[in-house]
């Protein structure tokens, strides 16, 4: 089990701050690093992929730094953003390149297993400049995963794939992950973060905004209200005994229901259920509308 540590880490050029004083660690599971654009998140990736070295600061993979040590690629698999592959390369060409810069004892084995691993054996023998983006997508990763490497680094990995490419990769994704594999990417398509990530990591302004499961960070943003979809067997009723009530800050009837803004989560979810029933109301719906990864990015970029 392979864990990244960053610790106070910052990252500057002349009088420009990328990366101030970050601190984090990556472990085990897919983490998802988030951030507006220029945020820091390509540079903080280049860093833990030792491309790039940290002005201040210290990046570890398993307690070895990761700047000026050629071992850690053994362990770490990198695709980024940016195009890295030369378009008069074949894909298996490239793969296979890949695997002998790596003295894999069987670079040719090797290559083929990554191919297909990412799907790519059809286009295998075409140049890489024929290729669309979701193509080259595919053939950076299966560079990546050539020597078979426990931390895998993905800088908007999903760009210009298609829906059934992207779902494969994420089926991918998620087994890895399932292997004990420490994987860290990085999408501006929150969907797909959420959809994939079991923690976050939000960077925002070059500095740590926040970490964890999104959910749980909602509920800590106590200077936000929260906002519940609330069915039952009589809305107006229902909202006119939690107005009287003075839990929430605001009651909105619509036809889906109550929009509720609740001040304090936890004392809306304790009394709720009471306020219902003592004004004989049933209670047949009660979801948060805001808890999604986007409602959290977007209150986290707002700050």
């Amino acid at each position: 089990m392979s864990v990244l540590r960053l610790e106070n880490v910052s990252r500057w050029y002349g009088n420009v701050v990328a990366v101030n004083g970050i601190s984090m660690t990556i472990g085990p599971g897919v983490t998802g690093l988030l951030g507006p654009n220029g945020a820091g998140k390509s540079t903080l990736i280049h860093m833990m992929g030792g491309f790039l070295a940290p002005s201040s600061g210290t990046v570890e993979l398993d307690g070895a730094p990761v700047w000026g040590n050629p071992d850690v690629y053994r362990s770490l698999g990198l695709v980024p953003e940016r195009e890295t592959a030369y378009d008069f390369l074949t894909g298996w060409q490239f793969v296979h390149a890949m695997a002998k810069l790596h003295k894999l004892p069987d670079p040719a084995a090797a290559a083929r297993r990554a191919i297909a691993l990412v799907e790519m054996e059809h286009a295998q023998e075409r140049a890489i400049g024929t290729y669309s983006k979701g193509m080259k997508q595919r053939i950076k990763m299966a560079s990546a995963l050539v020597h078979d490497p426990p931390v895998l680094l993905l800088d908007e990995p999903f760009n210009g794939m298609d829906p059934r490419q992207r779902l494969q990769l994420m089926d991918l994704i998620r087994a890895m992950a399932a292997e004990g594999r420490t994987i860290l990417f990085s999408s501006h398509i929150l969907e797909e973060v959420e959809r994939l990530a079991g923690h976050i990591e939000v960077v925002v302004a070059g500095r740590h905004a926040a970490s964890g499961d999104f959910r749980a960070i909602r509920r800590l943003m106590t200077d936000r209200p929260h906002r519940f979809l609330v069915r039952s067997s009589d809305d107006r009723r229902l909202a006119a005994a939690i107005i009287s009530d003075g839990s929430s800050r605001g009651v909105h009837l619509t036809d889906q229901g109550l929009e509720v803004e609740a001040v304090d989560f936890q004392r809306f979810t304790w009394l709720l259920p009471r306020v219902a029933r003592d004004a004989g109301v049933r209670l047949l719906e009660v979801s948060p509308s805001d808890e999604s990864l986007e409602s959290v990015f977007s209150y986290l970029v707002a700050q």
